[in-house]
């Protein structure tokens, strides 16, 4: 099993890699293969769930909130509690370890504002205090992680806690001469166009692809994990039939031709 925890003072030593995960699924959607990769040749590797704590009990849920609620099918008293079970289940199929920020994800953190789907894929509040929260954590782990390197959600979807996890995150980097890449957000990659889209958002000119190539262990490695996410499939995929032959697509999509099943990461030049 996992070492999960929300105390980052009891995080062992020795992490090679550490991924920044806005919400409870999105490492394990993004990087699973890479993960699963590195933890099978002796890589120790850290998930950083962001968006992990809940709402206070007395919390009453925006009208978009009940809609998720309903969508994943949770009671809302638990749903945060359950999205962590799920969460520590897939990470143990792929041996990373996973630290829990309280961090309320968007719905909770600023109803007023993110009330629709429209406006939980826009442009973030620019008083949200989520950015603050990012560029707090990069300094702490950075700082007893140094030769760790740090992978980063590359926004596609637009999301706007992937949103500002890339932005906040990567400006604390940028200071560190910490190693550093990023991930495509699945499955919103999956969409047509849209990882060009969010790169000629953010200055395609400033980045190179990496490759992380994966075989049929890895990849099924991947879709079992993704599996434990019993609440997420059918808003992400439909339902939980269809989410290996998607995920499977994507991997051979955009697999160099000396690969046959692939992630891509971006890195800066």
């Amino acid at each position: 099993m996992p070492f999960v925890t929300e105390q980052a003072a009891t995080l062992p030593d020795g992490y090679r890699h550490i991924v920044l995960s806005p919400h409870l699924d999105d490492a394990a959607l993004s990087c699973g293969g890479f993960i699963a990769r590195a933890t099978a040749l002796g890589e120790p590797v850290l998930v950083v769930n962001i968006c992990s704590g809940s709402p206070p009990p007395d919390t009453e849920f925006s009208p978009f909130a009940q809609s998720l609620h309903a969508r994943w099918g949770l009671p809302p008293a638990t749903v945060v509690a359950h999205r962590r079970v799920e969460d520590a289940a897939a990470l143990g199929v792929l041996g990373a370890d996973a630290l829990l920020v309280p961090a309320l994800d968007a719905i909770y953190r600023r109803p007023d504002v993110y009330a629709d789907e429209t406006k939980l894929f826009a442009v973030p509040a620019s008083d949200d205090d989520l950015a603050d929260v990012v560029r707090t954590l990069i300094a702490s782990l950075t700082e007893r992680y140094a030769r760790a390197s740090f992978y980063l959600p590359l926004g596609v979807g637009l999301h706007v806690d992937h949103q500002l996890v890339f932005s906040a995150a990567t400006a604390a980097l940028l200071e560190t001469g910490v190693s550093y890449a990023y991930y495509e957000d699945f499955p919103y990659a999956r969409q047509e166009a849209a990882v060009e889209q969010r790169m000629t958002m953010i200055g395609r000119e400033r980045y190179t692809p990496r490759y992380v190539p994966l075989d049929e262990v890895l990849l099924t490695r991947k879709i079992t994990a993704i599996s434990a996410y019993a609440s997420q499939l059918g808003v992400l995929f439909g339902g939980t039939a269809a989410m290996p032959a998607a995920v499977t697509e994507y991997a051979m999509r955009v697999a160099p031709q000396n690969m046959r099943y692939a992630e891509r990461q971006w890195v800066r030049v």
